[in-house]
């Protein structure tokens, strides 16, 4: 009977500890992860949880609480930052921040008797939430302690012992692990993000045209994407615009962009030839110096209507890109899918039409990338017409707010990054 309960003492054991890992990792957002953790340690554990995490500066917050009995919890009366951690470490929570524990708290002192102001707040959150005795362990990983986790009971019966600190202290070790994951995923991410955004240019000021672009990157990936607009104004006075999507989701699609991007403006300012002529040097050049890019592109030029009363001109090329959107002032649309053409790195030679069209006052031409319209399990077509019908209810709206709107109406709940680029002319003067 003896070996059998201690077999179950085990099983239970491993259950708890895959368990709370299993709940850490069942999600990339850290504190919903924590919570997670923190809900099966409250059913299993303890009657209440709450993990303190420390930031890359050293500041501490109370990241998550967690309580067996949710009504128990102010809201928001708990989580939020904290005092600094004291030099001298005095106190439980000063000590494991420091590196010390697990520590078993029983019996609990009154905030009077704190010895500094963190130490305070923890004795505030036992009195507040009618701890008997806790543990106190620190989150530590890669030889840097993360922070802390500490898990109370309520009960005079049942209190923590030092029987039980092996157990949180294995428990913790996991957590700690996933937790400096889950850190490090954030911080790639974010490093993603600012390194993707840097590559984006500033936007030229033209006279009677008005430009606007934006930029969102998914939010299901820690890298770096091969989407990217430009928009410039040649020596002979023309506005180039140009959006594009290089295959691929790593570091290799954004290098590959960054080049490419670099010698279409290269071939544009050299040349100042036709959209299509322009796009098949660029295929050339992609062919001859990155072997196995491939990408989608449209290379546009806004032309001076040749009488100042008449429409504006888009001269324009597509390798393989998604077509332009033309939106009137009236909220009349239509996609301009002439010009098109291979994606650039399949086919040196192939040649290139440019196709022309009018651009009437106050309309607005929209260039974007997949993540704008593209939804798993459903039709492009689908995401064509959605794409039409949010253009056209916010035609008449400044540009800035049209691309917010489509950004934030279309591209939020995207799995792919997504870049969009509008132009409006006004009657030229």
């Amino acid at each position: 009977m003896g070996k059998d309960a201690d077999d179950k003492a085990r099983l239970d054991r491993l259950t708890l500890l895959a368990d709370a890992e299993a709940a850490l990792a069942s999600t990339l957002n850290l504190l919903d992860g924590l919570r997670r953790a923190c809900r099966v340690l409250t059913g299993r554990l303890g009657d209440w949880c709450v993990v303190d995490l420390l930031d890359e500066c050293g500041r501490l917050e109370r990241a998550v609480v967690v309580h067996r009995t949710p009504e128990a919890l102010i809201p928001g009366g708990h989580e939020g930052p904290l005092p600094p951690v004291p030099e001298d470490a005095d106190g439980p929570l000063p000590r494991v921040l420091r590196g010390a524990g697990p520590l078993l708290i029983a019996p609990m002192s009154p905030p009077s008797l704190a010895v500094n102001p963190l130490h305070a707040r923890q004795l505030e959150l036992f009195e507040q939430l009618a701890a008997h005795s806790a543990v106190i362990t620190p989150l530590r990983a890669r030889r840097e302690v993360l922070g802390a986790l500490t898990v109370a009971r309520t009960d005079p019966g049942h209190p923590f012992t030092e029987d039980d600190l092996p157990l949180v202290e294995d428990l913790v070790r996991g957590l700690a692990v996933q937790v400096d994951n889950a850190r490090l995923y954030q911080q790639t991410q974010r490093i993603a993000e600012r390194f993707q955004r840097a590559l984006l240019p500033e936007l030229p000021q033209v006279r009677d045209l008005q430009i606007a672009a934006r930029y969102a990157s998914a939010q299901t990936v820690a890298q770096v994407g091969g989407d990217w607009y430009d928009a410039f104004v040649l020596p002979r006075g023309n506005t180039a615009l140009v959006i594009g999507d290089v295959t691929g989701h790593d570091l290799q699609a954004a290098i590959d962009m960054s080049a490419l991007r670099n010698m279409l403006r290269g071939i544009a300012v050299d040349r100042q030839e036709p959209p299509g002529e322009v796009l098949r040097r660029l295929d050339i050049a992609s062919h001859t110096l990155q072997h196995e890019a491939t990408a989608t592109c449209i290379y546009a030029l806004v032309k001076d209507p040749p009488e100042k009363s008449g429409p504006w001109g888009l001269h324009h090329s597509c390798a393989g890109h998604l077509p332009p959107l033309l939106t009137t002032a009236e909220g009349d649309t239509r996609y301009l899918e002439t010009g098109a053409g291979l994606l650039i790195g399949l086919d040196p030679g192939h040649q290139r039409p440019t196709a022309i069209d009018e651009l009437p006052p106050y309309s607005t031409v929209l260039l974007y990338t997949d993540g704008l319209i593209e939804r798993r399990a459903e039709s492009l077509d689908r995401g064509f017409a959605r794409l039409r019908q949010h253009t056209a209810a916010l035609s008449r709206e400044p540009l800035d707010v049209f691309c917010d709107e489509l950004l934030g109406g279309l591209a939020a709940d995207s799995t792919d990054d997504a870049a969009l680029l509008a132009l409006r002319p006004a009657p030229a003067h």
